[in-house]
């Protein structure tokens, strides 16, 4: 009997042995029933067998085995996904769901082994196809599993970084109420201080991660544009990044027009963030400089710093999320989650601008937002 006629035909003995098996991946399939345990492994087996019985040329064959081939068989690209995602729902973890795949592919091949009396070259070419069928399933199966738990990461991210803010706010209302009611001597004072500026970086931390979360998520960045003047953000954005800091000395350059459709609070976010990294990164013996270039139609904004400049081969993901570079001072950002660089990124795109860095021992680095003057 063909590969494909004896998995049909014994596709029921064939999911008891697969239940019995998922019986055994503890502590998951504890809390799970028979039709649980059994889930989308009887329709993956129906696929699987007819995509057996499809042609296939050598060429395919090649293609398919590099994981190059065509889709040819969606029900079990269906079916393996959501077995996948309902994997993960119920807490298997990736080796247990991939062991499943392992064991069916043996309990098949096994089974039918033992059913043979004369093995034909024909066979063979049956088991490639059934392992082909397989890894099919299981490289959709976990890439489903992982976007599952991409998704509770991102949520599980969401709802920390909204939590957080309750606490911050009562460590800076305490603050403020400390200055303005208690007698401090002066040590007392630089100690609140200290509060307020970890929890003002710690604000400015929670932000960018609920920012980062909302685009993982497929939510684009929220902005609210309205008549402003973007030398005075740029001032604003100086005053808080200095605060508390005698040595930030940033110097600000201003050509032409700055009145345009902007969202005030995003602008200020993406100065802030971009002030921070040249402060973070730039020598102290040479000036932080942001320059602003008003046009007919847009405004330019060059952020620049002297330091030890951006490797070029980084310069392609300096603005992806969640990296930073092995040298510090290299390309990494004003917090430590590495997400400064792609909040600025994703402001500037918002605005429907665009942003550019360049990065050279001799000329520093300039990180260039360019900025249309209306939505």
């Amino acid at each position: 009997m063909r590969l494909s006629e004896f998995i049909t035909a014994n596709a029921e003995q064939i999911v008891d042995e697969w239940e019995r098996f998922a019986e055994t991946l503890t502590p998951a399939a504890n809390t799970l029933n028979r039709t649980q345990l059994r889930d989308h492994a009887h329709s993956m087996l129906v696929a699987a067998a007819r995509d057996m019985n499809t042609r296939q040329s050598a060429s395919e064959q090649a293609a398919k085995a590099k994981g190059e081939g065509p889709e040819k068989n969606p029900s079990l690209d269906k079916a393996a996904a959501s077995h996948g995602e309902l994997r993960h729902t119920v807490g298997f973890d990736l080796v247990q769901m991939t062991a499943e795949f392992r064991h069916l592919r043996a309990c098949v091949i096994r089974l039918w082994a033992n059913s043979l009396d004369s093995p034909q070259l024909t066979y063979f070419q049956d088991m490639i196809r059934f392992n082909e069928a397989i890894d099919e399933a299981l490289a959709e199966s976990t890439a489903a599993y992982a976007e599952q738990v991409n998704r509770s990461r991102d949520i599980f991210l969401a709802i920390l970084g909204h939590d957080l803010r309750a606490p911050l706010q009562a460590v800076n209302m305490s603050t403020e109420m400390l200055l303005r009611k208690a007698q401090l001597d002066p040590q007392g004072l630089n100690l609140v201080g200290n509060i307020k500026n970890g929890t003002r970086h710690m604000g400015a931390m929670v932000s960018d991660l609920l920012e980062f979360v909302r685009s993982r998520l497929g939510s684009s960045l929220p902005i609210e544009p309205k008549p402003m003047n973007l030398a005075d953000a740029a001032q604003s954005a100086i005053d808080e990044a200095c605060a508390g800091r005698p040595d930030c000395h940033p110097t600000l350059h201003i050509h032409g027009d700055m009145w345009g459709q902007w969202d005030r609070g995003r602008l200020e976010q993406l100065l802030q963030n971009l002030i921070g990294n040249a402060l973070q990164h730039g020598l102290n013996s040479k000036a932080v400089t942001l320059t602003l270039n008003g046009t007919a139609d847009s405004v330019l904004l060059s952020m620049h710093n002297y330091g030890a400049p951006i490797p070029q081969a980084a310069l392609n993901t300096v603005f992806d999320p969640l990296v930073r570079s092995s040298n510090d001072g290299l390309g990494s950002t004003s917090t430590s989650l590495g997400l400064g660089l792609f909040i600025v990124k994703e402001v500037a795109l918002a605005h429907r601008g665009s942003i550019d860095v360049t990065s050279t021992e001799a000329d520093g680095t300039t990180f260039t937002v360019v900025l249309p003057r209306t939505f």
